[in-house]
């Protein structure tokens, strides 16, 4: 069981890189049944359970956090090794980047980890993977462009110069960037915000309709595949770059067929930058419990919730730690056994 992190938060003033803007705004709503805690249709007390995971909250504390949701963009690439965090966080999203690699979005709110990295650049992708929580993202930067969408959207983030920010000696750059996040997370102010929203539609194993078996699976991204094997009743990452015992095992790993665009600009080597839209509908693959479930998303603007349907009826993800694959819909592919 990951533990609580209950450090108190102190008030201060957030240190942003030069160059990187901080945007958003924040507010209280104390008339949302998720503020109060109060019931909702079938008994469930939203505020009782973790947005990121939809478990219960053990012991005294809130699930309404006063930090918001911290979202780490994490390189994942064999020169990131070894990834340091991913142990700690509550979901993780991975998304396609220039030259068919990846890169990771670890969200992190029940547990706020000491050290997270390396730290790399946003995307304009980000947008609609952030936005439903309202999340802040640590991050080196970004480009231009990127940063005008990312302000514009209203998301805070906090680049190379912020508390806990520092440079590795034992990497080699832009593979150093390293986040105390603690650090940073006891910078902010404290927020009276109501609980965040859930990321997924969270239910139980016994809601999943019955599924075909799949104990492993790959998710290619072009250049990148990331392998899944089903075992010991959770999902491991066969081919991760997470340091010994610091693995991130999610209990469902939730595949999404998306669209991919161009960003409109390329990267320093000259590779077009991607774009997946994360709106609109596709299909979708849900993996537990060593079975596939097929189905479908629809999301209906960036900043709105992820809906999964299975046929004609909701499909909800058990609660739990979730691994999700934005795989392209067109260049991409997912196979199982």
């Amino acid at each position: 069981m990951r533990h609580l992190h209950l450090t108190a938060l102190k008030t201060t003033a957030t240190v942003l890189t030069a160059g990187l803007l901080l945007a958003g705004c924040g507010g209280d709503d104390t008339s949302d049944p998720k503020a109060a805690g109060q019931e909702i249709a079938g008994g469930s007390t939203l505020g009782q359970t973790w947005p990121l995971t939809g478990l219960d909250v053990e012991g005294d504390s809130s699930s309404a956090q006063t930090h918001p949701v911290m979202v780490a963009k994490i390189d994942n690439t064999e020169s990131s090794a070894p990834q340091v965090g991913l142990g700690s966080a509550d979901l993780v999203v991975e998304e396609l980047v220039e030259g068919g690699s990846t890169r990771l979005a670890a969200f992190f709110y029940s547990d706020i980890p000491d050290q997270v990295g390396p730290i790399r650049s946003m995307r304009a992708s980000d947008i609609g993977i952030v936005s439903p929580v309202d999340a802040s993202v640590v991050t080196s930067g970004a480009a231009p462009v990127t940063i005008k969408r990312i302000t514009g959207a209203g998301i805070k983030f906090y680049g190379e110069g912020s508390p806990g920010m520092s440079r590795a000696t034992d990497r080699t750059a832009p593979y150093n960037l390293m986040n105390d996040m603690s650090k940073l997370v006891d910078t902010l102010p404290d927020s009276e915000e109501r609980r965040p929203d859930d990321y997924l539609q969270w239910g139980k194993a016994s809601d999943l309709p019955k599924g075909k078996k799949a104990t492993t699976l790959a998710a290619n991204f072009g250049n990148h595949t990331t392998n899944w094997a089903f075992q010991g009743g959770e999902y491991v990452n066969q081919n991760s770059y997470a340091a010994d015992g610091d693995q991130f095992t999610p209990d469902t790993v939730l595949v999404l067929r998306v669209p991919v665009g161009d960003a409109g600009y390329t990267d320093p080597a000259g590779n077009p930058v991607p774009e997946t839209k994360l709106d609109g509908k596709g299909q979708a693959l849900l993996f537990h419990d060593g079975e596939v479930v097929k189905g479908a998303w629809e999301k209906s603007g960036l900043d709105a919730p992820l809906e999964l349907s299975a046929g004609k009826n909701e499909l909800t993800v058990p609660a739990g730690n979730t691994w999700i694959e934005l795989v392209p819909a067109a260049n991409g592919n997912v196979t199982w056994k």
